[in-house]
């Protein structure tokens, strides 16, 4: 089992006595039962947040101690990289929209749903800079064009 893996194990773990301990006490400890479920997810983000940065800052202090004009792409730039974050985030998806839905129901599961698709939409335009360059905005010369 790689790191990735066991830690995956770990949090469905976490997980699923989040829901046994939901089941046992009701719907009065929910809150409380979901606060501590997404702490812990949250500790989980920071801590891969925090690796991938220092390794990114020990990669550009060494091309920087090299001489490189510029850092060379880091491996969080491959599509590897890039599509394990898609199916991480499907991954996350699943039990924060059972949370979402069940604590709020409808209103609940769109606002998961809202926030998966932006961290998304994030993590694209991080990778690939140009991605949203042909949207814009209407110039003011467009304007013009509907006045009579």
């Amino acid at each position: 089992m790689t790191g990735m893996d066991a830690r995956d194990a770990e949090l469905k773990k976490e997980l699923n006595a989040t829901l046994q301990a939901r089941r046992e006490l009701g719907d009065d400890y929910e809150s409380a039962l979901v606060d501590s479920f997404m702490e812990k997810v949250d500790q989980r983000i920071d801590g891969a947040v925090e690796r991938r940065m220092r390794r990114q800052l020990a990669e550009q202090q060494m091309a920087a101690a090299r001489g490189a004009r510029s850092p060379k792409p880091t491996d969080s730039d491959s599509f590897g990289d890039r599509f394990g974050f898609g199916i991480v985030s499907l991954i996350v998806a699943i039990p924060l929209s059972g949370i979402g839905g069940g604590v709020a129901g409808l209103k609940g599961l769109l606002v998961t749903w809202f926030g998966i698709v932006g961290v998304n939409l994030v993590q694209a335009a991080r990778t690939n800079p140009g991605l949203f360059r042909g949207w814009r905005r209407r110039s003011d010369k467009d304007d013009d064009k509907w006045e009579d």
